[in-house]
């Protein structure tokens, strides 16, 4: 959005409003992505979303008016969304059985170091402000696509065997009520996963009145923890059961939730900051324990030769609370802190019965996590 309104005579209005379009226009490619995924192999999919984002990052260097931005936009959310469709089924065919919580949260690790040094050239552009300087930053991001496609060329592409891919379709996979509270669980946990972004910070500075570098704190924390402590705290999952880790997981979450609230609190600010800090600590734990089985339970849930479709629905749940999370949660914010923490502490109560449920039902929830 800086850059829009750096590069363009656009207004801040005008900006997010084209951004909130391009947003949802892409909701559906996800969905239309698994079926190809069926059909062709993750590979393929995936190599067209690199060359769609390349092309819709360089496209942001000639934007002017609204109708641009929102098509070039599109093009960088329909990637992502199809890189997501096929992220899972790529890790689950190259990563056997008992190595997929590892892989998934070493990739989760790698992703987020990633995310870390993306925001540090953000910090860097918005520090020196000048047009070049954004510009410059875009066409790292575009080649960096570029390089992701040639760097996938070298993986194998695994696809189900002749024929298997016309077996039941998306009416399978609509039916199949047990991978639907799958999904139901996969919701939830990823409306968690956005408070960090959307309400944390606010809340620390805008409502606690602290100062902004603890907003900085907590992001620094939970990419840390998330970086470098992941592989360690995965491995010394090794034999419990992954129903009753995602249950875990959804109580570290409301434990930070109840930390933040008490936050509200605590008259003195350095003390009132620590707790906020404990909070992330604890909301952050919950993220690395849960997102690597979260995703393992998704992917060996659903049948080698539908596998597309089905993590398909499952991200499209994650987009889903991606394009809610703002308006939800920055108007439980405005209402007050009860109001917010609260209410996402019902959103992990929730999840925690969820995860306790497929437990029962969902064979990939009921395995043991494999020692590593």
């Amino acid at each position: 959005m800086l850059y829009f309104l750096a590069s363009t005579s656009l207004t801040l209005v005008q900006v997010g409003a084209a951004l909130t379009t391009a947003g949802l226009l892409a909701l559906p490619v996800g969905p239309l992505a698994g079926g190809l995924v069926d059909r062709y192999g993750a590979r393929p999919v995936l190599q067209a979303a690199n060359l769609a984002q390349a092309l819709g990052f360089a496209g942001y260097l000639v934007v002017g008016q609204t109708w641009q931005i929102i098509a070039c936009a599109w093009l960088n959310g329909a990637g992502r969304a199809v890189f997501f469709s096929c992220y899972g089924v790529t890790v689950t065919a190259l990563a056997g059985p008992g190595r997929r919580e590892r892989w998934f949260g070493f990739l989760g690790s790698v992703r987020n170091l990633g995310y870390a040094f993306g925001g540090l050239l953000t910090a860097v552009a918005v520090g020196f402000g000048t047009r070049g300087v954004y510009a410059a930053i875009v066409v790292v991001n575009a080649l960096s696509y570029v390089s992701a496609f040639v760097l996938m060329r070298a993986m194998p592409n695994t696809r189900p065997e002749v024929g298997q891919e016309a077996a039941g379709g998306w009416g399978c996979v609509l039916r199949d009520l047990r991978y639907l509270a799958v999904v139901a669980h996969q919701l939830c946990f990823a409306l968690s996963l956005f408070a960090l972004n959307i309400a944390i910070p606010v809340y620390a500075v805008d409502v606690l009145g602290m100062p902004g570098w603890t907003a900085g704190a907590v992001f620094t924390l939970n990419t840390l923890m998330v970086g470098f402590a992941q592989g360690i705290i995965v491995r010394s999952l090794g034999g419990r059961i992954r129903s009753r880790v995602l249950v875990a997981a959804h109580t570290c979450f409301a434990a930070g939730y109840l930390l933040f609230l008490a936050a509200d609190r605590v008259a003195a600010l350095a003390l009132a900051a620590g707790v906020v800090l404990l909070g992330a600590m604890s909301y952050t734990i919950g993220e690395i324990v849960g997102a690597p089985i979260t995703s393992t339970v998704a992917a060996e849930s659903a049948p080698d030769a539908l596998r597309g479709r089905y993590l398909a629905l499952n991200q499209l749940a994650v987009s889903v609370a991606g394009a809610i999370a703002p308006a939800a949660l920055s108007g439980l914010l405005s209402t007050g802190a009860a109001a917010i923490w609260l209410t996402l502490i019902g959103v992990s109560v929730l999840g925690a019965t969820l995860a306790t449920a497929i437990g029962k039902v969902v064979p990939a929830a009921q395995r043991h996590i494999q020692g590593v």
